[in-house]
């Protein structure tokens, strides 16, 4: 498949409407539509039921609606890490969570500084889930990711610190004085839900929790009694009086890890990685 044929059909599979796809593409629709039969015919398959009034994505579809994003994040990320290796001014790109890792990273920057021959680092602070798509796309050269909550599947890693998870209450809440919980218990709190977080196509899953974009607006919700929370015990530093924490000794635990393309071979990326692990 030619990229430009992905490129068709992955807008009228998310689109399921050709009109839309079309402009979508700044182009006519009919040629699109026979594009897109044209790569039906040359597959042998039928990626798309259409009727009258709407189009949906046979199976053999939905699997080709897959593979193509992942085909075309690479040609993306190729372009882009091309770009920015031929610009004036050679430096690295390097994302992570909002308020996380943030001792670890404030110490990373530091003594990357002190190095011979140490670039500038552009740092990106995004939302849960984020890190790991912009490290995929190629608008960023290096990651600190958490297991397991950002998947490391196609990276490279080293692992840079591993610690447990507390719960956040509201101050004065009767679990606060607990000595621990379990996470069984934490969901089994009406009065206090736990938070859902966006999937990485943007839609929330379904439950009583609020839903949250990040962790300012996360502790907020919990100091006013409107939700609790698991997190990485490293996060207590950013708590105010009005939290409480408590231990959950069966959360899973978080591993901070270092991440980047295998495929790279930037050395302020090494040089970034190597003094990542030596810290």
């Amino acid at each position: 498949m030619e990229t430009r044929e992905m490129r068709y059909f992955v807008a009228v599979a998310e689109e399921l409407h050709f009109g839309r796809a079309a402009q979508r593409l700044s182009m006519a629709q009919p040629p699109l539509s026979r594009a897109i039969q044209q790569l039906e015919r040359r597959l042998g398959v039928v990626l798309l039921h259409r009727t009258a009034r709407a189009i949906a994505l046979t199976e053999a579809g939905t699997v080709l609606l897959r593979e193509p994003r992942t085909a075309l994040d690479a040609v993306e990320a190729a372009e882009r890490r091309t770009r920015r290796a031929a610009a004036d001014q050679p430096g690295v790109v390097l994302v992570t969570k909002a308020g996380a890792s943030r001792e670890l990273l404030s110490k990373l920057l530091d003594a990357y500084a002190a190095e011979p021959g140490a670039v500038a680092v552009e740092v990106m602070l995004c939302g849960p889930g984020e890190p790991e798509s912009l490290l995929r796309n190629g608008r960023a050269d290096v990651a600190l990711l958490h297991r397991p909550y950002d998947t490391t599947a196609g990276f490279d890693t080293e692992d840079l610190h591993t610690e447990q998870q507390v719960a956040v209450l509201p101050a004065g809440h009767p679990l606060a004085d607990r000595a621990h919980l379990s996470f069984a218990e934490l969901n089994a709190q009406t009065d206090l839900p736990l938070p859902r977080w966006p999937r990485r196509d943007g839609s929330y899953p379904d439950g009583p929790g609020p839903r949250v974009r990040d962790h300012t607006q996360l502790l907020q919700l919990i100091a006013l009694g409107l939700a609790c929370a698991v997190v990485p015990e490293s996060l207590r530093t950013q708590l105010r009086d009005d939290h409480a924490v408590v231990a959950v000794p069966d959360a899973p635990v978080v591993t901070t890890v270092i991440a980047w393309p295998p495929h790279s071979r930037s050395k302020a990326v090494a040089d970034l990685v190597r003094t990542a692990t030596r810290l």
